[in-house]
């Protein structure tokens, strides 16, 4: 079974986060693959335990990235694809471009993902390439079994659970509770430096930067947490300055 998996290299949110002049700072910033895709990578090397075959990883992004792919070759992928994405700009809609026009030039039998990246939260390049490729898809996988070239996966549904088949090839995005990830060792850290690593531009892919479906406008942190009001008196008194408050809809902090 040939599979792809599609990764993404985001900020550790568990990391203090700094903004300089509306944009990260990322020389202060530590880059981790995003935490979804790892479920995705780790149901590859499953299937591929069970079937056979091989399991490549690809991003899109800028030449960073490719310490997330090798931390996704030490997990165990056998080889990794990094697409120079910074003529995108991080527009989902490019992305989705350029994923699609190098997976055309492929065969595959399963294209794994995470449900969405933490740094966005779009949960749009999927779909999107799903659609690019005409191949069927499922979103928020929390279970999937292969068998005769067929996918029954079953889907977090808001709170319930959906039992869905696809026929082989397909797009599929993990779900928190598909698995448990596996951490690199040692020796398969020494193993991922030898494995390939191809970069592919743009050019290469016959593409030439689309115009951008999307922009980001501003980013800034929340704004610091106000000072709360203590309300006074026997209950009465309380109660009647709370609906004073909510009344007048007072923006001066919460109450204690």
């Amino acid at each position: 079974m040939d599979i792809f998996v599609l990764i993404k290299q985001t900020f550790d949110t568990e990391e203090k986060i700094t903004l300089h002049n509306g944009a990260i700072d990322e020389e202060n910033a530590k880059w981790i693959i995003n935490p979804y895709d790892e479920y995705a990578i780790e149901e590859a090397l499953r299937q591929r335990e069970r079937f056979g075959g091989r399991v490549t990883v690809l991003s899109v992004g800028p030449q960073r990235a490719a310490d997330a792919l090798r931390t996704a070759l030490a997990m165990g992928a056998d080889e990794a694809a990094l697409i120079d994405g910074g003529p995108l700009g991080g527009d989902e809609h490019g992305v989705a471009l350029a994923l699609a026009a190098y997976l055309r030039t492929k065969a595959f039998d399963l294209v794994l993902g995470g449900f969405f990246s933490v740094d966005n939260g779009a949960g749009q390049v999927a779909v999107r390439l799903a659609a690019l490729l005409d191949i069927p898809h499922a979103a928020a996988v929390t279970q999937l079994d292969v068998q005769d070239g067929i996918a029954l996966v079953w889907r977090d549904a808001e709170g319930d659970s959906e039992r869905i088949e696809l026929p082989l090839p397909a797009l599929i995005t993990a779900q928190q509770g598909l698995n448990e990830p596996r951490y690199p060792s040692l020796p398969n850290i020494m193993k991922a430096k030898k494995k390939p690593l191809h970069r592919v531009g743009l050019s290469e892919l016959g593409l030439t930067p689309p115009p951008a479906k999307t922009e980001r406008v501003a980013l800034f942190a929340p704004p610091p947490r106000s000072v709360g009001q203590r309300l006074g008196g026997d209950a009465a008194a309380q109660a009647a300055a709370l609906a004073q408050a909510l009344r007048s809809d007072a923006r001066t902090g919460p109450l204690l």
